[in-house]
């Protein structure tokens, strides 16, 4: 039966497949050519092993037949993933599918229904010891990042591609310009910033969403375990049938390299793609959402400040989501505004989509602003300073330093964490150290990266430390701690592009899920305080002794609305979101050497204009802080 799509698929007329195919001023591409009769195959790349060796990665490829017929050569969009046969792809888990002859059928997600009969290929690849690739998961490190390299390698004839798993005869890529563009969700951005950081040519541009920049802050938080699992255990859950049976020394080695001490070893070097952003040739569009907790915003803002000292050129969407693709909470705006970036980076278009605003910020659930570049011109990195309060455990937030000797104190208790922390944010309660601003006169937005400086002296050998940054006031923000992180999927259904019988390029919609709250988390950070060296290596501390450590906050946009007060929380284990240390301390705050520095949009001036004027209380009876999920892992 035929499938009903948005846009009509057709065979193209000479003029129609050159105005697809070439690019030009203005315009866009068109669905000239017919999606039915595009040409679907696997070809299997031939990938360097550390070894020396050679794996074969298989790579799912469906193109324009066309233009293939008339001689039109074509650029491709890449997903190289781990997830197209153990977990899935998309908000409907689509994986890929193969006919009784192993030819590729379902394509997951929408790229090969819109993109296709628009002139572009689509290269789906299995990952290094996933799904129908030979050699073994190594999780982000050089397996991982060249299988996915050697494909690009081999789109513009430096790499070798075989029409079968092994032997078989040699294919080439004569088909395409060798222009590719990366994109992908959490792992699957991940690959693409890491084969963007090997500088390699034909790679021009990528789209990461909810991506890794650093594999090490993916576990850990400056020593502090934010999972009770390592890379291994991940290795384990993605990798092939062939690759559980085979490449079990990989495993012992990803589980040596990671010890759930915390330290930065060689291991978590070589998955460090912020120190090769020096290298990066493509262009970069960031997605993310500020309030995903499984692949936090600290990943984003390293990755975003590197990519910026070294003149790489951007966009970004921040979204109030969790760990979610925009396909599923902005979809009417992502499908034309991804069409124009690969028009412009892969086809040529000049669309001027390169000169347009760089960011597009998610203010309240669906309503969004812009700004010419991210993190606006004129913010500053601005410092402000706890101070000891009548009540203790509640103190002011401001730019006055604390006297000496002046101290505020917590109790690690493992099952609170940073929801508890929030609502009971100006009581005194044992487990934190709260520190409030007067209500604000004037808005006061923070866009960025933020640090807290803590000189602390525990009471045993052991602590961990967290640090949150809390709206106080009345909002509707999407429910990230929910199941849809921000999102709730309904049962109808919309199509984008065109489709057949096995792959139908329809899926459901979604709506943002709203929630009703008198306070808001919106940055956080944690560290181990035995990690306080430079050298991120764990070392003993003494019960009894002061130590100064910076706990880098997450990246973030948020605007704290005039007459509502910014809150900055000191405590323990975040329940939830960090493992625990060995003991739960009594820690002393030492408030005259403590600090924040937040990036505020005008820096000290706009701080010491939201300080100074007057505004009315927020109001009460909301409902409360939004609460916590459980910890999640990728996809």
């Amino acid at each position: 039966m035929a499938v009903a799509a948005l846009l009509a698929v057709f065979a193209a007329p000479p003029g129609m497949a050159r105005a697809a195919a070439a690019g030009g001023r203005g315009g866009e591409s068109r669905p000239v050519y017919s999606y039915d009769r595009a040409i679907r195959e696997t070809v299997w790349v031939q990938a360097p092993t550390a070894a020396g060796h050679h794996d074969r990665v298989a790579v799912d490829i469906i193109r324009p037949r066309e233009a293939a017929e008339r001689g039109r050569k074509v650029p491709v969009i890449m997903d190289a993933s781990p997830y197209y046969s153990c977990c899935g792809r998309g908000n409907e888990s689509q994986k890929k599918t193969y006919d009784a002859q192993g030819r590729p059928v379902q394509f997951p997600l929408f790229y090969d229904n819109y993109f296709v009969p628009r002139g572009y290929a689509v290269a789906l690849v299995d990952l290094a010891g996933t799904n129908r690739s030979d050699g073994c998961v190594d999780v982000g490190g050089r397996s991982d990042v060249q299988s996915a390299k050697a494909v690009i390698d081999w789109l513009n004839g430096r790499a070798r591609g075989y029409g079968s798993r092994s032997g078989g005869r040699a294919v080439k890529a004569g088909w395409t310009t060798g222009a590719v563009g990366m994109i992908g969700k959490s792992w699957d951005g991940t690959i693409a910033n890491g084969v963007a950081a090997t500088g390699v040519r034909g790679l021009k541009t990528i789209v990461p969403i909810s991506a890794i920049s650093s594999w090490y802050d993916y576990y850990f938080a400056k020593g502090a375990a934010l999972y009770d699992g390592g890379p291994d255990e991940l290795a384990g859950y993605v990798e092939s049938p062939q690759a559980k049976a085979g490449c079990q020394a990989v495993q012992r080695k990803l589980a040596e390299g990671a010890p759930r001490n915390g330290d930065w070893t060689g291991l978590w070097s070589e998955r460090d793609y912020v120190r090769d952003a020096v290298r990066v040739r493509a262009s970069v569009f960031a997605v993310h959402g500020m309030q995903d907790l499984n692949v936090r915003t600290k990943h984003l803002g390293q990755w975003w400040d590197a990519l910026a000292a070294h003149g790489v050129q951007r966009k970004i969407w921040l979204s109030q989501t969790g760990h979610v693709d925009p396909f599923d909470y902005r979809r009417g705006a992502w499908v034309p505004t991804l069409h124009r970036w690969f028009d412009h980076y892969l086809l040529g278009y000049d669309n001027g989509i390169e000169h347009e605003p760089m960011a597009d910020v998610e203010r309240s659930p669906d309503v969004w602003s812009t700004d010419r570049v991210w993190p606006p011109a004129g913010t500053r990195a601005t410092t402000l300073r706890p101070v000891a309060g009548t009540v203790p455990g509640v103190g002011g937030l401001g730019v006055k330093t604390a006297p000496g000797g002046a101290t505020a104190g917590f109790t690690d208790d493992p099952k609170r964490g940073e929801s508890d922390w929030a609502a009971a944010i100006d009581q005194p309660t044992p487990d934190k150290a709260a520190f409030l601003t007067r209500p604000l006169g004037h808005d006061l937005r923070l866009s960025g990266s933020s640090t807290v400086t803590l000189r602390v002296t525990p009471s045993t050998g052991s602590a961990h430390l967290s640090a949150v940054l809390v709206d106080l006031g009345p909002s509707v923000i999407r429910n990230y701690a929910a199941d849809g992180e921000g999102i709730t999927t309904l049962p109808e259904k919309e199509c984008f592009g065109s489709g057949n019988p096995g792959d139908t390029g329809c899926f459901r919609r979604t709506a943002a899920d709203v929630q009703r709250v008198d306070r808001t988390v919106f940055s956080r950070g944690w560290a181990d305080l035995g990690h306080y060296g430079p050298d991120g290596k764990g070392r003993v501390i003494t019960p009894g002794k002061s130590y100064t450590i910076t706990v880098d906050l997450a990246a973030t946009d948020h605007v704290v609305p005039a007459g509502h007060r910014l809150g900055l929380v000191i405590a323990g284990t975040d329940a939830g979101l960090i493992v625990p240390a060995a003991s739960t301390p009594r820690v002393s705050v030492d408030l005259r050497h403590t600090s924040a520095r937040l990036p505020l949009v005008g820096g000290y001036r706009a701080l010491a204009r939201a300080l100074g004027g007057t505004a009315p209380s927020p109001s009460a009876g909301s409902p409360g802080a939004v609460g916590i999920p459980r910890l999640s892992r990728l996809p």
